[in-house]
């Protein structure tokens, strides 16, 4: 079962300016920042707010450390934006393969780590009315210093 928006992924050219921006426009403070080397980005995530199943929503900021990135190309094509949307589940393996079960493509064989120690899927967005859709399944966190 799907239960929360856990984050909406934002693709950006200047992760610090765009930190900036919602700082100063929304007062949204970096909750956890890190470099993902497999995905090729550098992130911020900003927390909008708790959840009652006990997670939060998150605004995740990427910028691409290399241009060979999923994110890199995907800025090339459309500019800074929305990228996806994830939503959080309790069990990523079993929600993936439900949805699977029902015609969706799912990009991974196997969940990979993603934000803060959590594990991610993604659905195909030709399968989603043109939506990149994550699943993830979070892992207990602490705020990092940043």
């Amino acid at each position: 079962m799907l239960t929360r928006i856990d984050h909406i992924g934002i693709a950006c050219f200047d992760l610090d300016a765009t930190v900036e921006f919602y700082r100063a426009t929304y007062g949204f403070e970096v909750f956890h920042s890190e470099v993902n080397e497999e995905q090729g980005v550098r992130e911020a995530m900003l927390k909008i707010n708790d959840t009652s199943d006990g997670g939060a929503s998150y605004l995740q900021l990427l910028e691409p450390t290399r241009e060979d990135s999923t994110v890199a190309k995907w800025l090339a094509k459309n500019g800074e934006g929305v990228h996806h949307i994830a939503f959080g589940t309790a069990d990523v393996d079993a929600e993936a393969a439900g949805i699977k079960g029902r015609g969706v493509r799912v990009l991974y064989e196997e969940p990979r780590r993603g934000s803060m120690g959590s594990r991610i899927t993604f659905l195909h967005p030709k399968d989603c009315h043109g939506v990149l859709t994550e699943l993830v399944t979070s892992a207990p966190v602490e705020p990092s210093e940043h």
